[in-house]
């Protein structure tokens, strides 16, 4: 590996900032919320599932955070490839340090949000990833995606976990050029 500037960030402001360069970052173990599925982002299961995330981090009383979403394919072809149908993806909400009643949260809201079964407490650590801010509508990541993969292979790295996308912006901005996405790829 070529020698890379590697930012150490603050672990709770450093995991929702990004350059709106390819930077190469480190980043250590976090804990949260967290649903596993299979869809279209904005299909039924997604949004079932973000719908159970923030109801059990509300019943947490935790602060509201962004969302933040972990995805692949089971397929050997290119995501952009993929049907949206088949992507799997992780979702994700931080939790604050500390330990957090996550089992009876899910339990109180089960009632009214049965797919608040599903939701877990992980901690899981992404280490050393380049990462970068993209700007504007998911459409356009692509973009972004091609300058982080140029940085990637620049520097010599080799991706090593899941792409992993932390999205800044309400999802229901009505003008899509105003969304911010934090992308980031672990490497090794």
């Amino acid at each position: 590996m070529s020698e890379a500037k590697v930012s150490q960030r603050d672990m709770a402001a450093g995991w929702y900032e990004a350059a709106e360069d390819p930077e190469l970052v480190e980043h250590g173990p976090v804990s949260g919320l967290a649903v596993t599925g299979r869809g279209e982002p904005g299909g039924a299961a997604y949004n079932e599932s973000v719908g159970a995330l923030y109801a059990v981090l509300s019943a947490l009383g935790a602060p509201m955070v962004p969302l933040e979403g972990r995805w692949w394919v089971e397929d050997e072809r290119s995501p952009f490839d993929v049907p949206r149908e088949e992507w799997w993806w992780h979702l994700f909400l931080r939790l604050p340090d500390g330990p957090m009643p996550v089992d009876r949260a899910c339990e109180q809201v089960r009632p009214g949000v049965p797919a608040a079964c599903r939701v877990q407490h992980v901690t899981f650590a992404e280490g050393l990833c380049v990462q970068m801010l993209h700007r504007g509508p998911y459409s356009e990541e692509p973009a972004s995606l091609a300058r982080m993969v140029a940085f990637i292979e620049e520097k010599g790295l080799t991706r090593n976990g899941l792409h992993h996308e932390i999205y800044l912006s309400d999802p229901s901005e009505g003008d899509p050029r105003k969304m911010r996405t934090i992308l980031r790829q672990p490497v090794r």
